[in-house]
């Protein structure tokens, strides 16, 4: 059985639960799902919005590619990526990775592997916006990132 990941970058906001559901509901196999949805944070207050920006195309197939590595490595019965683009608020959902498996290892490392590739490989930039109207700069990747990424090889 061939697996295809679920992938998209989207302006609009997601449901987590019918993208679980989308991926498991009668699906032979699956004994474990894993979620991971990250929100914008509001940096302590100071946060008016995250912008988000990407390199359309090539964001969903590097996005491909990094999920075709999950599913080949950790046997994913299922796999769905979601990374949003535009200005988000505090308390928004800015990514989600919904990973199914046969077993809850698989699940938990597949979605984990995900999203340490796309916090480091996936073309995506971030700008703050503060509060107090300031334009901040762009967010440097950070080495910790990198870090989580490399444990992988």
């Amino acid at each position: 059985m061939t697996v295809t990941p679920t992938i998209r970058v989207q302006r609009e906001d997601f449901d987590l639960q019918a993208e679980v559901d989308l991926l498991s509901k009668g699906k032979a196999g699956i004994g474990a799902v894993v979620t991971f949805s990250g929100l914008c944070r509001d940096e302590g207050g100071t946060l008016a919005a995250l912008e988000l920006e990407h390199y359309p195309g090539m964001a969903e197939a590097e996005m491909t590619r990094i999920g075709d590595l999950a599913i080949a490595r950790f046997g994913l019965l299922g796999l769905t990526a979601i990374h949003r683009y535009g200005k988000i608020a505090p308390g928004e959902n800015i990514v989600l990775v919904v990973a199914a498996a046969p077993h809850r290892q698989a699940a938990f490392d597949g979605a984990n592997f995900v999203m340490d590739f796309l916090k480091t490989a996936a073309p995506f930039w971030k700008k703050e916006h503060g509060k107090d109207g300031a334009s901040g700069d762009w967010v440097a990747a950070k080495d910790a990132d990198d870090a989580a990424r490399d444990k992988w090889k």
